[in-house]
C-alpha cells in the first residue's frame, strides 16, 4: 500500500493574507495548526478560529516553517487546497428507493453518477446527508466543533419505514443521532422525500411531529414530492402525485404550520413550490417561509421570485423602447414567468418577450423543472421559433460554475445551432428584470461562469 502523503498540498494564497504576507506559497503543505494535525476541513476550520496560531509547513524542498500568526478570531488564513474538503470524498451507503441517480439514463459524465453523502458537505456546502455516512468519531467532532447547520434528509422518523426507504438496516437510528445533536445545540434543516403511499399521510404527520420536538434547533423541514425520471427499469416501483393528492399534502402541512406557528412563532415545515403548483392553489405569502431557508429545495423560489420582480419593476420608469427577445424555462414555472412578463410589458409595451417551455424529453416528461432541461431538448424545441435578438435562460440549467448543460452541451453550441445570442440570467427577480429590460441595449448580462448561483440542484 502506498504511503500516505503528510500534510495538505496548498493550491493558491490569497494576495493580502495573513499567509501571504508570511511567505506561504503555492505548493507548500499543510501540516499541523497548534500541535494538531489537520485531517480534513473540519480540523481546518476549527483550529483557525483563535487569534493566535502556530502553523506549521512544509516548503516544496522538504524545509519545515513554523509561523506564528495574530489575527482576528474570524478572519481566514487565505489558503485554498487540492481539495475542497482535505480529504476523499464519502459515497452514500444507500440504496434509496427514490435515489434520482439510479435514475439517470447511461452514457453521462461521471461525476453526475457519483452520491454523496458527506457530513462535511453538509457544513460546507449545505448538502442533505442522511446520518447514515457518520461515524462515531464523525458525529462527535460535530458536536465537539459545534458545526453548523447540518441539513438532514430524514424521510421518515419511523425506524422500520426508513430502513426500508434508504434500503439500509442500519438508518433506522436517525431520531437517537438527531437528538443528540439537539441536546448539543446544533442547528439542524430537514428534508423529506414524499412517496405516494409510503411515507406520506400518517407517516408524514408522525416525521413531522417528532422532528417539531427539536425545536428551535431544528430550524425548518421542506417536504418535496418524489421526482420520477423514464429510466426506472428494474427500480421500486412508484409514482408522481394526482393534484387531489397534492392538495391533501398542502392541507396537512399547513394544518401543521398553523399549530406549531401558535406554539413557537414560526412555521417551520413548508411544501415546495412543486406542491402547490400541482394543486393549483397560490403561493403562501412571503413571511410563511421563515426567511427563505430551504430555497435550495425548491421552497418560496416562486414567491421570492415575484416579491423580487415586483420590487425591481417599482423602481423603473417606463419608457417607449422597442425589441424581441425570447426566454426558456422548464414547464414547472412558465405561468409565473408569464405573468411577470405581463408586467413587464405594462411598463415596457415596446419590449416583445416569447417565452418557451422546455418540455422534459431527455429525464421524461414528469420531470417539469427549470434545473433539469438540457442544452439538447432547449435547441430541438427552439429551432425555427421566433427568438428575437437573443435567447435568456436561468443560471439553474447550467452545470454550477460553468457554462454547460446536464448532457454536456455547451452554450456556445446553443448559441451555435440557433443563431442567437445567449444571455444566462442569474437567480435573482432583479437580475430577471434587468436582464429583460436592459437586453435591447446590446448589454452585456451575461456574468461570469462562476458567479451562478443556482437554487435548484
Amino acid at each position: 500500500m502506498a504511503e500516505k502523503i503528510r500534510g495538505h498540498r496548498i493550491t493558491a494564497v490569497e494576495a493580502g493574507s495573513a499567509a501571504d504576507e508570511l511567505g506561504v506559497e503555492p505548493g507548500d503543505r499543510l501540516i499541523a495548526i497548534g500541535g494538531n494535525e489537520i485531517e480534513d476541513i473540519f480540523d481546518y476550520r476549527y483550529y483557525c478560529e483563535d487569534s493566535y496560531l502556530e502553523v506549521l509547513l512544509e516548503k516544496a524542498d522538504g524545509e519545515e516553517w513554523l509561523l506564528e500568526i495574530d489575527k482576528e478570531p474570524e478572519e481566514d488564513l487565505g489558503l485554498t487546497f487540492e481539495n475542497g474538503l482535505m480529504d476523499e470524498y464519502r459515497s452514500c451507503r444507500n440504496k434509496c428507493i427514490f435515489c434520482f441517480i439510479d435514475q439517470m439514463p447511461p452514457g453521462m459524465r461521471e461525476t453526475l453518477y457519483f452520491k454523496d453523502d458527506d457530513s462535511r458537505l453538509s457544513f460546507l456546502q449545505g448538502n442533505y446527508i442522511t446520518l447514515t455516512n457518520m461515524s462515531e468519531k464523525d458525529l462527535e467532532r460535530v458536536i465537539r466543533f459545534h458545526l453548523a447547520p447540518i441539513n438532514i434528509s430524514v424521510h421518515a422518523t419511523d425506524p422500520e419505514l426508513r430502513c426500508r426507504m434508504l434500503h439500509n438496516r442500519f438508518a433506522g437510528n436517525v431520531m437517537e443521532r438527531m437528538r443528540r445533536l439537539y441536546e448539543a445545540g446544533i442547528e439542524m434543516n430537514g428534508q423529506i422525500v414524499l412517496c405516494p403511499g409510503i411515507n406520506d399521510g400518517e407517516q408524514l404527520d408522525r416525521t413531522i411531529a417528532d422532528l417539531a420536538g427539536f425545536l428551535p434547533y431544528m430550524r425548518s423541514l421542506s417536504v418535496v414530492p418524489v421526482g420520477i425520471t423514464k429510466y426506472r427499469e428494474g427500480l421500486y416501483p412508484l409514482r408522481t402525485f394526482t393534484a387531489d393528492e397534492a392538495a391533501a399534502v398542502v392541507d396537512q402541512i399547513e394544518g401543521w404550520q398553523r399549530k406549531i406557528y401558535a406554539e413557537h412563532g414560526l412555521h417551520f415545515v413548508q411544501a415546495s413550490d412543486e406542491f402547490y403548483i400541482l394543486a393549483g392553489r397560490p403561493m403562501p405569502e412571503e413571511e410563511r417561509y421563515d426567511g427563505y431557508l430551504q430555497l435550495e429545495n425548491g421552497v418560496g423560489m416562486v414567491r421570492l421570485l415575484l416579491t423580487e420582480t415586483q420590487e425591481a419593476l417599482a423602481g423603473m420608469e417606463g419608457d417607449g423602447r422597442e425589441y424581441e427577445l425570447s426566454l426558456a424555462t422548464g414547464e414547472l414555472a412558465a405561468g409565473y414567468l408569464e405573468e411577470i412578463l405581463s408586467q413587464i410589458h405594462r411598463k415596457f409595451p415596446g419590449i416583445k418577450a416569447h417565452l418557451y417551455p422546455i418540455r422534459n424529453d431527455f429525464f421524461g416528461t414528469t420531470i417539469t423543472v427549470a434545473g433539469l432541461v438540457t442544452g439538447g431538448d432547449l435547441i430541438r424545441q427552439l429551432a425555427g421559433r421566433t427568438l428575437g435578438s437573443r435567447l435568456l435562460i436561468p443560471s439553474v440549467m447550467l452545470r454550477s460554475g460553468e457554462s454547460v448543460f446536464l448532457d454536456d452541451v455547451t452554450v456556445e453550441e446553443v448559441e451555435k445551432a440557433l443563431q442567437v445570442p445567449v444571455d444566462i440570467v442569474k437567480s435573482s427577480g432583479h437580475d430577471l428584470i434587468e436582464s429583460i429590460v436592459e437586453a435591447g441595449q446590446n448589454a452585456a448580462v451575461r456574468g461570469r461562469a462562476e458567479d451562478y448561483r443556482p437554487y435548484e440542484i
